[in-house]
């Protein structure tokens, strides 16, 4: 469905060498001078900018839900959209400080909510089914669901955008990217399962057993992304798959959050390997697992905060430290321009 390239590595050593010529000692900007480097190549311009950020919060419902695995109810994910639509969640408060566009995408929650400027209704059903007992959803709403994301991305990048963040919400959405994270590593439930919203020891073991329930019932269809999405996924979850590999395809930098995102950009990097080079891993969460699932990524964040909200919270409070990064790659003197000998 995408075509995929990584980025033209022939610049790297120009690029590098930009930046080691700043004044400053080698490697002294850490984590920054990765970032710029990452920037630099996918840009592929002297000057790197972020034009048009914008932060996607994709919405769907878990079938799963019903078991009792949140401190809340389905009907919550609902009320949080309302919330992301009236400005008052952290994501807001977060994209309004950084002068981040937000958008809200109703990939399928159980009750469907009014028109809003701010909302883009793309609704696969009115949550997924309850995968540790039935299949979550069928390969071709999968299919579906990729392209529903991949059409979002687009639009954006039409208008000049060129970094994409992705954020969620759905009650049960910890346990479809536990369920995600086991297949794909092939490890047992509880070596991935964490307490999500913060539910309770006996929560907890409800939600391993679930899982292992649905790993065993779905075992001989785990074999690839797809499927896995199929059985185990989430309608918010495809979709977000299908938006960051047509943001790789369209050259674009992708800010992965934290758990439920970074298992989309794991079934993304399993589907198209060459993808992972436009994706930034904004931050380590608190969800069990997450850590484990950057390891398997090769991959640094750029924060550790303690966060375990989701909505795309780590992704808006990494873009100042992105800003940052093109400034200092289009700003700073180096040691021929400050007239210092080193």
């Amino acid at each position: 469905m995408f075509a995929i390239t990584q980025p033209d590595t022939q610049l790297s050593d120009h690029i590098q060498h930009q930046i080691n010529n700043k004044t400053k000692p080698l490697g002294a900007l850490g984590q920054l001078e990765t970032v710029a480097l990452q920037l630099a190549l996918i840009q592929q311009t002297e000057k790197i900018e972020i034009i048009h950020p914008h932060l996607l919060v994709f919405a769907g419902d878990h079938g799963i839900a019903q078991h009792g695995l949140s401190i809340a109810p389905s009907e919550v994910t609902a009320q949080m959209v309302a919330n992301f639509l009236a400005g008052g969640a952290a994501i807001n408060c977060f994209c309004r400080t950084n002068d981040m566009a937000l958008k809200v995408i109703d990939a399928g929650i159980k009750v469907e909510p009014e028109d809003h400027p701010n909302l883009v209704k793309q609704r696969l059903g009115h949550g997924t089914e309850d995968f540790s007992q039935y299949a979550a959803m069928t390969k071709s709403t999968v299919l579906q669901a990729l392209q529903y994301g991949a059409d979002v991305v687009e639009k954006l990048s039409q208008k000049s955008c060129n970094l994409v963040g992705f954020g969620e919400m759905g009650i049960g959405n910890t346990s479809s990217a536990a369920a995600i994270m086991a297949a794909l590593l092939n490890i047992p439930a509880d070596e991935c399962v964490g307490r999500g919203t913060g539910i309770d020891d006996q929560q907890l073991q409800r939600k391993v057993d679930l899982i292992t329930q649905a790993l065993d019932l779905h075992a001989e269809r785990l074999s690839d992304p797809l499927s896995i999405l199929a059985n185990v996924g989430g309608f918010e979850i495809a979709q977000i798959v299908g938006g960051m590999l047509k943001a790789a395809e369209n050259k674009m930098t992708v800010l992965v959050d934290g758990f439920i995102s970074t298992a989309a950009a794991m079934l993304a990097v399993s589907m198209y390997p060459e993808a992972n080079h436009y994706f930034i891993y904004c931050h380590c969460s608190e969800e069990s697992g997450h850590q484990r699932m950057l390891q398997h990524l090769n991959a640094t964040p750029l924060l550790s905060l303690g966060l375990r909200l989701g909505e795309g919270t780590g992704a808006a409070l990494a873009l100042p430290l992105l800003r940052s990064a093109c400034c200092f790659y289009n700003e700073m003197a180096s040691f021929e321009d400050a007239g210092i000998t080193v």
